[in-house]
């Protein structure tokens, strides 16, 4: 499960997709819907907000927006209302290592997208997160 902090513009059409449903099944998670993946990393941010189902609507409803612009059909009737939800910090740290991980994505999947986005040196974060400075996420299980 990968919910990604950098916007999603900046995602391949595989990946957009696989963003909405790994996030629908964060949602489940966090709903009390499932019993597997609770203890999944990625959630932590989540948990840790005072609203976490709030928040993880607020952040699959960027998603969906993203997937309307591009001429998608995400079905937003699987969310919650999209209300004021305070954003999740992200640190510059974990913003780096998933820019260089997505860019390796793209290179391999979608050269075409990997040359528009592989100058770009200060990626903007996903709409529900606001950028702080600090290193990678505890939460983040970096590859070797």
């Amino acid at each position: 499960m990968r919910l990604w902090s950098v916007h999603p513009r900046y995602l391949d059409p595989q990946g957009l997709v696989a963003l909405w449903r790994e996030g629908l099944l964060a949602r489940h998670v966090l709903h009390g819907l499932t019993k597997g993946y609770r203890n999944h990393p990625q959630l932590d941010r989540f948990k840790a907000h005072a609203t976490p189902q709030l928040a993880i609507d607020a952040y699959l409803w960027a998603v969906q927006q993203q997937a309307t612009e591009r001429g998608y059909r995400f079905d937003s009737s699987k969310l919650g209302p999209n209300s004021g939800v305070a954003p999740i910090a992200v640190t510059s740290g974990q913003m780096a290592y998933e820019w260089e991980h997505l860019l390796r994505k793209l290179q391999a999947r979608n050269p075409a997208l990997w040359e528009q986005w592989r100058h770009t040196t200060d990626p903007q974060c996903h709409p529900m997160l606001q950028p702080c400075r600090g290193p990678i996420a505890d939460w983040e299980r970096p590859e070797p």
